[in-house]
């Protein structure tokens, strides 16, 4: 089981790092002084307050570019065992998140294509990346890196909705699926599955340290041969000295 899970965190890490640099490679037009993106340029005139607006979405999308890929490297083994480095990445990646990305994101979802359905789906998983951030923080102070880990999936499982949404949205787009629906499938989908598996995966692991305790605790107080094997011993051997 821990061979095909390494495999699966393997593949995931891999799949997103790659989403992460596509989404970086079609993100850097909205950068370019010179013109706007089509996307800007079809949603301006529908927008309230076009300047905050555009603002917005080239905070939320500079944050996004930096903030997924250093989470994502959080959840690598080998940053892990460098508690320091993990640490200092770990405090910049959530001032990032709590300062640029969720708020920025909540602007830009009030006005999201494909209407309230989309808009409280944006709205949901930005809700879900501030508390859990938060939470997960508090949890590294106190030392609890069981709850700090469950936190953490559920951030890095929300943002990895960018990647799994776009792939849907092309995937309709190919099949001719109207963009209306497509847009609400698409954003509400992940979102729940994401944190449905972020979710599972933690009480999973939680239930396994929960069992491997209360084994422990049931071979020492209960009639385990081994106990009761030590203990025959050492009655033995304190009998033998009492001779």
């Amino acid at each position: 089981m821990r061979f095909f899970a390494g495999i699966l965190r393997g593949l995931f890490l891999v799949i997103m790092f790659a989403g992460s640099a596509a989404i970086t490679a079609a993100s850097l037009e909205y950068f370019d002084p010179a013109s706007l993106a089509p996307f800007v340029v079809e949603r301006l005139p529908v927008v309230t307050f076009a300047s905050l607006w555009l603002a917005a979405l080239k905070l939320h999308v500079a944050s996004a570019l930096v903030a997924f890929p250093m989470c994502l490297m959080l959840t690598t083994r080998w940053l892990q065992r460098r508690p320091r480095w993990h640490r200092w990445q770990g405090r910049a990646t959530g001032l990032l998140i709590l300062l640029g990305l969720v708020p920025s994101g909540c602007v830009l979802a009030f006005n999201a294509k494909g209407g309230v359905g989309v808009s409280a789906g944006f709205l949901l998983s930005g809700a879900v990346v501030a508390g859990a951030m938060i939470y997960g923080v508090r949890a590294a102070r106190r030392r609890d890196l069981i709850g700090h880990a469950h936190a953490m999936r559920h951030v890095v499982a929300q943002m990895s909705v960018a990647v799994t949404s776009r792939a849907m949205l092309m995937g309709f787009d190919a099949a001719g699926v109207n963009p209306d629906v497509a847009y609400v499938i698409a954003l509400w989908v992940p979102v729940v599955f994401s944190a449905v598996v972020a979710e599972a995966i933690s009480r999973r692991i939680v239930f396994s340290f929960t069992n491997f305790f209360h084994t422990l605790q049931r071979i020492y107080h209960g009639p385990h041969p081994l106990v009761v094997l030590v203990r025959s011993r050492s009655s033995s051997r304190s009998i033998a000295r009492h001779r």
